[in-house]
């Protein structure tokens, strides 16, 4: 589905994962427009706004994440949804060569990407202008057995939930993708929202942990990962499993529509605050969203996004990756979402998707954890632009 921000420009959201947005997003009313194509224009890195500036070996442990995850893949194997990405082998060599840079030397650093990388300015049919928002790794409270405390469950993914990438069967598909159950040969909707919170999955006993509050667990599928602190202090990291198959509904969009927000106030605060101060209507309100994101526990290092890679905080950035393909450097150039506060000009990885991140020019900063990368993650609502580094000898499509 199109729609048309706040701001008058064009952009696309569905949402499939958890992306937080699309609340704001979605708030801005459908009009018809040409189909998203991503156009590449190449520039030097001097053209990048505040390249000299920014700290870019804060971005190389992310660079490295992706690498890793590279490295296993057949070196035939295209790197992007479009062959002008080169494969596999041709960023490997890249790979290798960040290896050897000597770790916190800047000027190393910047030489390895200037003499490996050429930018591109991205655009959308040549609108070079984007919507980047933000989301951050959720934090709740929880146990392993239900309680008067603790009754709310988040739900491991069930073993019949199948998720269909439609791209892998016929080309006008890609990016898009449904999921359901089997029966009788058929594939049929799975439980919605409603249905699942109001026990439809009890019988399976599918409930990793359990959680004191409602809206914390809903927030926490909109973000897609989220860290769970137990009573004995050990902490339970959550990261995305599959969704139900349901078309995400914004609950910002209708409360808008009662006149209880506007545009220009609705945010992940704004909507909170409405849900905390009318409790008879929350739970309606959320399962006026029929989708439902299913979780698994997650070891080590995380939260973990689309790509397999631990995210970073201020260094990873959610793509939409038809376009822009998962592990690729970007120069990010967007408005602070702290009025006053210098831009966002930083190098940053695709390395996730989310739901409402749709379109050639469009991307997620990841803020990290804790109350402050909330409160950003959940106001940021940035116009700007970004510039894809590729390897010097590929030539992209314009």
């Amino acid at each position: 589905m199109s729609a048309r921000p706040c701001s008058g420009r064009a952009f696309n959201s569905l949402a499939l994962t958890a992306a937080f947005f699309l609340l704001v997003l979605a708030a801005c009313a459908p009009v018809p427009e040409a189909p998203d194509r991503l156009t590449l224009k190449p520039v030097s890195f001097a053209e990048l706004p505040g390249w000299r500036a920014d700290s870019l070996t804060e971005a190389m442990p992310a660079l490295l994440k992706s690498c890793d995850r590279l490295k296993p893949q057949p070196p035939t194997r295209n790197f992007g949804p479009e062959a002008h990405f080169g494969t596999i082998a041709d960023w490997l060599p890249l790979c290798d060569a960040a290896r050897s840079v000597p770790a916190g030397d800047t000027a190393a650093v910047r030489n390895f990407f200037e003499a490996s990388f050429k930018p591109y300015r991205a655009a959308n049919n040549g609108s070079a202008d984007g919507l980047f928002t933000g989301y951050y790794e959720a934090e709740l409270r929880g146990a392993l057995q239900r309680s008067a405390r603790y009754p709310v469950p988040l739900h491991r993914r069930p073993d019949d939930l199948v998720m269909v990438d439609l791209g892998q069967f016929r080309e006008e598909l890609k990016g898009q993708r449904i999921a359901g159950r089997v029966v009788s040969g058929n594939l049929k909707p799975y439980e919605d929202r409603k249905a699942i919170v109001e026990g439809a999955l009890d019988p399976r006993n599918l409930e990793i942990v359990w959680v004191d509050d409602p809206v914390d667990a809903f927030f926490l599928q909109i973000q897609g990962s989220g860290r769970v602190t137990l009573e004995d202090g050990r902490v339970m990291r959550l990261g995305y499993a599959g969704q139900n198959g349901h078309p995400y509904v914004a609950i910002g969009r209708e409360l808008i529509a009662r006149g209880a927000l506007t545009r220009e106030t609705v945010s992940m605060q704004s909507i909170r605050a409405w849900l905390a101060a009318n409790p008879a209507e929350a739970a309606a309100l959320m399962n006026a969203n029929p989708s439902y994101v299913f979780f698994r526990e997650l070891p080590g290092d995380g939260p973990v996004g689309a790509q397999g890679a631990a995210l970073t905080p201020l260094r990873s950035l959610a793509v939409d990756r038809r376009f822009v393909p998962l592990g690729t450097p970007v120069w990010l150039d967007a408005e602070h979402p702290d009025p006053g506060t210098a831009r966002l000009r930083r190098l940053v990885v695709a390395q996730d998707v989310g739901g409402a991140i749709r379109g050639p020019v469009r991307g997620d900063l990841f803020w990290g954890h804790g109350d402050g990368a909330a409160d950003l993650a959940g106001r940021m609502k940035s116009p700007g632009r970004y510039y894809l580094l590729l390897p010097k000898g590929l030539i992209p499509a314009s």
